[in-house]
């Protein structure tokens, strides 16, 4: 997942639970289990940290409907697919127009008094919410009749769908996503919620925009306070992502151990959160505590930037140290992930080295996509610097070598599994969880689907395969110790007995019933 930052900052850190027939937010006000002075400290586990990159973005999917002599390629999203078809690889987009639109299409589609919206001379009807599930629900398209009748017949023609894309028949693709778009809806069911953004990323694909939309969709502006809080409810409500982090910082606490001097490594420390928790952690932890020196990799692309990059983050996180009475030390180097040397990380003898690899390394291309392969590069760049540790979270799926109908269906399946998560905590006409949608999981989505070559960056790869990389870059697992297992055992049951944690191969896996979506792991 593509994150921008954390909103532990920004939110109380109540979890959700179960919501109640009487209670329709799903908020608990229950806090957390206590623990004993042995255990890690609660605020470690309650300021998770925001992971690899996926919120701040902007998209809005509709049950809108559409009639017989429609541009097959207008999105409801408010694009004009078509447009793109002469110059697929354009991308020369006015990002601050893009985002308006959208905007604006946001507050069309979510206003139920609004009838129809105009952007750039183009009507797009309001959404209708979409009829019972178990309704049958059927359409005429080009003397066809197309029939949805439930959520498996729905799963079903957007599979299909999803073929013929990949067959390249549009024109029967667009017959088939007109059906569809009537049966969808941001505000259903999660099989309606997770097939109408589905749809919009088949639109994207057949116009070959699956760039320019991702791109539009991109925040380059510093996050706001929405965002973060959208980011901050998908931690509290779909807690794998948040025991992905608690599994990676508890074994760096215990490599910590014995050292006087460590040295930390991250690839993607985002607003840091992660280092907040682990330094409130350590500072209350007994005998003597390390010297910590933080090394944080700043994209320079990064979403941070216009407001002073890892500089700012690094102050905080001295500032807070400080307070804690730790030795610790920041330093920020301004470089993509790919172009970093060894030089550049200035690593000095008598230290322990740590690498933090959290919701990074699937953003970077391997064998499959340039000789170069620069996944594989990197992680034998570390193991040469001899770390004591390294950390890698990662989402448990194929979207990186899997062909496009498999990767469509690994998507959907994945996807699916964390919006009947979210269907288990938040009311499906709750504004927070329409946020989580939209701003966390809508561009994934898009890029996955949509986007090809190097375009496609979201390349997730299941725990296998992740495993078979670090062993062949000379790393051994070590496994994550069964105290932080205990820990985060305890805490997964408030949430739902459907959450389920296992470990394999050393590996903690995270998952909604029997579907893991994180993954967490420790090697040497």
């Amino acid at each position: 997942m593509s994150l921008v930052g954390s909103a532990a900052l920004f939110r109380s850190p109540e979890p959700y639970s179960l919501k109640d027939d009487n209670d329709s937010s799903g908020l608990s006000t229950s806090g957390f289990y206590s623990y004993s002075s042995d255990s890690y400290d609660p605020k470690y586990f309650l300021d998770s940290p925001s992971s690899s990159d996926v919120l701040g973005h902007q998209i809005q999917s509709s049950s809108s409907q559409h009639s017989s002599g429609e541009n097959p390629f207008q999105s409801s999203l408010g694009f004009d697919y078509a447009s793109e078809l002469d110059s697929p690889r354009n991308i020369d987009y006015d990002e601050d127009k893009l985002n308006l639109k959208l905007q604006e299409l946001e507050k069309a589609l979510l206003d139920d008094n609004a009838a129809t919206m105009e952007i750039d001379g183009n009507f797009l009807d309001s959404p209708k919410e979409s009829s019972s599930s178990d309704s049958n629900l059927s359409s005429t398209t080009s003397g066809k009749e197309m029939v949805i009748s439930g959520p498996l017949s729905r799963k079903h023609m957007l599979f299909e769908c999803a073929a013929v894309v990949h067959n390249g028949d549009f024109k029967r693709a667009s017959s088939m996503i007109s059906v569809l778009r009537q049966h969808v809806s941001i505000q259903g069911d999660p099989s309606e919620r997770i097939a109408a953004y589905m749809v919009e990323a088949l639109v994207a694909r057949i116009a070959a925009s699956g760039r320019g939309l991702y791109r539009a969709l991109k925040c380059k502006e510093a996050p706001s306070s929405d965002r973060l809080s959208a980011m901050q409810v998908l931690f509290e409500v779909c807690p794998c992502f948040r025991f992905g982090f608690m599994a990676a910082n508890g074994a760096i606490l215990e490599a910590f151990r014995d050292e006087k001097r460590v040295h930390i490594v991250d690839f993607d420390v985002n607003q840091g959160s992660q280092y907040y928790t682990l330094l409130q952690t350590l500072a209350n932890t007994s005998g003597d505590r390390p010297h910590v020196r933080l090394t944080g990799v700043d994209d320079p692309e990064s979403v941070q930037r216009p407001v002073g990059g890892l500089k700012i983050i690094g102050q905080r996180l001295e500032l807070l140290a400080k307070q804690l009475h730790l030795s610790f030390e920041f330093k920020a180097v301004p470089a993509e992930t790919a172009l970093v040397s060894p030089s550049v990380l200035d690593c000095r003898p008598g230290e322990a080295l740590v690498v933090n690899f959290a919701f990074q390394l699937h953003h970077l291309p391997d064998e499959s996509v340039s000789t170069v392969n620069l996944r594989d590069q990197l992680l034998r760049m570390i193991k040469g610097l001899k770390p004591k540790l390294v950390t890698v979270v990662e989402q448990d799926m194929n979207t990186n070598t899997s062909p496009f109908p498999q990767r469509f269906a690994e998507a959907y399946n994945y996807y699916s599994a964390v919006f009947e998560s979210l269907d288990a905590t938040l009311a499906r006409e709750s504004q927070d969880r329409m946020n989580v949608e939209k701003h966390c999981l809508a561009r994934d989505i898009i890029n996955v689907v949509a986007c090809e070559g190097e375009e496609r960056i979201e390349r997730y790869e299941v725990a296998g395969k992740w495993r078979s990389r670090m062993t062949m870059a000379g790393f051994t697992a070590c496994g994550i110790s069964w105290n932080v297992r205990s820990e985060i055992e305890k805490l997964i049951q408030q949430y739902s007995e459907r959450y389920k944690v296992k470990e394999e191969k050393g590996a903690l896996h995270f998952g909604w019933e029997e579907k893991t979506l994180i993954v967490s792991s420790a090697w040497r």
